[in-house]
């Protein structure tokens, strides 16, 4: 089984399928199931991704009511024996996935799949944590998600780097020079 792992698209307005990456587009058809950890931001495009592939999805802290109304905080779902954990915010911080473990902990799941950091992070312990990044809104990452197989009760997955805008802050750092001097008095 294929599935596409990805999180905070924030699709505010118009068609999710016009802006998220082209590349992303045909994963997501090809793939047999797509997880979202949430902020899609509007309920339609959670209707618009639910109407073009098999969706399990939870709210983020950006999705309108609407939406908070009918997609879980968080979710278990178990897929040849193996059980995914899925909810939006699991590590508040870009560099510590403290909090990410001991809700992997508590789900008690192998997997845990989570957003909210928008960057992508994949680190193996007791548990897999899967933050897939943002496939449009990245913070010091490229636009990224997640593809998983799992076959025969074996997992097994790849980040995959898409085309698109990348956070300000890689392209900063790539060009820097000396500072303006301060005007010390």
């Amino acid at each position: 089984m294929k599935i596409i792992a990805l999180a905070d698209t924030h699709i505010k307005s118009g068609s999710l399928l016009e802006c998220l990456p082209r590349d992303l587009v045909r994963l997501i058809k090809d793939a047999d199931m797509v997880i979202h950890a949430g902020d899609f931001v509007t309920k339609a495009a959670y209707d618009e991704l639910s109407g073009i592939c098999q969706l399990t999805a939870v709210h983020g802290n950006m999705d309108a009511a609407e939406l908070k109304r009918v997609l879980p905080e968080r979710k278990i779902i178990e897929i040849e024996g193996i059980k995914i954990g899925i909810v939006h915010e699991a590590a508040l911080s870009l560099h510590d996935t403290t909090g990410a473990w001991y809700m992997a902990k508590e789900m008690e799941v192998e997997v845990l799949v989570f957003g909210h950091i928008h960057r992508p992070v994949i680190e193996r312990d007791d548990a897999l944590l899967v933050c897939p990044g943002s496939p449009t809104a990245p913070r010091l990452s490229e636009p990224s998600a997640v593809e998983l197989q799992i076959e025969d009760g074996k997992l097994s997955g790849k980040l995959i780097t898409l085309e698109g805008t990348r956070c300000g802050a890689i392209e900063s750092a790539r060009q820097f020079g000396n500072p303006k001097p301060r005007n010390h008095k």
